[in-house]
């Protein structure tokens, strides 16, 4: 969709950075901080972090915030996203939110719930350094900027690298590569991947979807896919399917009760190979395991295809109907400097990349040094299922994905359901 295909160095040179898995808000949920005496206002900021690390670290950022009073309320993801509109269009909304940029914060610009914040992109604003593919990730379709990027990271097959020395295994790079991995681990009686589809968070497995469309069918396709200008019951996606089936053998069930986070314990344990997600998953790795994550790239399975890789970009917006607009922006503005992005990545144990070029990125990891390389030789970068279409369509993808992986011998059936779900949403 437009502003989702990012010039890979384009990208990088500005790049984003605040928060893994960070999300919405809403009233109340998961305890709150306040900080500062100022006297223009009490500010609400709605975050959804889900780790103790990132949580405090967000917290100890906005402890450090002198300008107004700000009240800091987490919300459980879910809860979050299917919430947000109410949220964003009540009369005493959040001030400012976290959420994703993309074609996800242009939908709700469509819809007039964001505030435009162009003028932070302009001069000497927060954000005029930051790259112009980042701009166009944060622009809507009238051409005004309603984003405010502060972070963005890779994904990748995870795991541990002393559990695969002992093993006997080496990442591979072709897809009968990867099923032939996948069935030597099985046979050591391990647990090949790890996937946390559960505690209401079945967009993980959208993971998957994305990443073999994107191999089978390009970034372009999978792109116009998400916009309605393909069909979900089309040869291209049962193509996709297909290749989803055959790892189906190698999930761990036991991922159905947990959620995306709860997902890397197995993984740290060695119970489980390999974990398909993004690089937000380091802040739930211990400290003494986390010289030992490394990472490869999902397979290939047609080396025609262009290789693409996720690299979804966070931050925060404002409610347009915040009646606190210039400290709203001020707050963004402290969210985005070089000195907040440093502070979350340090102190969270966050792999995220920081969006603001003043950020020695040098500083960070080998793992996070290995991520910013990874990018800079992709050929194309997409965001994430929702953030390349809408959160409506993301509930399409919830539905038919956990059918399939329950039924997977009724794909036919899901894919038709998928489309007609699919199409009440692009025509409403």
């Amino acid at each position: 969709m437009a502003g989702s295909m990012v010039s890979r160095r384009g990208f990088l040179t500005g790049a984003a950075a605040l928060g893994g898995a960070v999300a919405l808000g809403g009233c109340v949920s998961g305890g709150s901080s306040s900080s500062g005496s100022g006297s223009t206002g009490k500010l609400t900021l709605q975050a959804t972090l889900s780790t103790p690390q990132p949580k405090k670290a967000l917290q100890d950022i906005i402890a450090d915030y002198k300008k107004q009073q700000v009240t800091l309320n987490f919300v459980a993801l879910e809860q979050f996203r299917a919430q947000l509109p109410t949220y964003l269009n009540s009369s005493n909304p959040p001030d400012v939110l976290t959420w994703y940029a993309g074609s996800v914060a242009r939908d709700y610009a469509s819809k007039g719930f964001l505030l435009d914040v162009s003028d932070m992109w302009e001069g000497s604003g927060a954000c005029a350094k930051f790259s112009p593919a980042l701009k166009k990730l944060s622009t809507d379709d009238k051409g005004r900027q309603i984003f405010v990027p502060t972070s963005y990271y890779w994904w990748g097959i995870f795991y541990r690298k002393s559990m695969f020395q002992k093993w006997g295994v080496e990442p591979a790079e072709t897809w009968s590569g990867f099923l032939k991995l996948c069935r030597t681990l099985k046979g050591k009686g391990v647990v090949p991947l790890s996937m946390g589809t559960g505690a209401g968070q079945p967009w993980v497995a959208s993971g998957w979807f994305d990443y073999l469309d994107l191999r089978i069918n390009g970034a372009t396709f999978h792109r116009d896919l998400l916009a309605g200008k393909h069909r979900f019951d089309s040869p291209e996606v049962k193509d996709v399917m297909k290749a989803y089936k055959e790892l189906l053998p190698f999930i761990d069930p036991k991922g159905k009760s947990l959620d995306v986070t709860q997902a890397v314990t197995p993984l740290v344990q060695g119970k489980d190979a390999m974990y398909l997600t993004g690089a937000f998953m380091t802040a739930a790795v211990p400290k003494d395991a986390a010289d030992d994550i490394d990472f490869f790239r999902v397979p290939i399975l047609d080396t025609s295809v262009p290789v693409a890789e996720e690299a979804p970009t966070d931050g925060y917006f404002a409610s347009a109907k915040s009646k606190h607009v210039k400290e709203s922006k001020q707050l963004l503005a402290y969210l985005a400097s070089p000195a907040a992005e440093q502070k979350y990545i340090q102190e969270s144990a966050s792999s995220n990349l920081p969006t603001s070029p003043k950020v020695d990125t040098s500083k960070f990891s080998p793992l996070v040094q290995k991520g910013i390389q990874f990018l800079n030789e992709s050929k194309d970068l997409t965001q994430f299922f929702n953030r390349d279409s809408s959160d409506e369509l993301q509930t399409t993808a919830d539905t038919a994905l956990t059918k399939f992986l329950d039924h997977p011998d009724q794909v036919d059936k899901i894919l038709t359901a998928w489309q007609a779900d699919a199409e009440r949403v692009w025509h409403k």
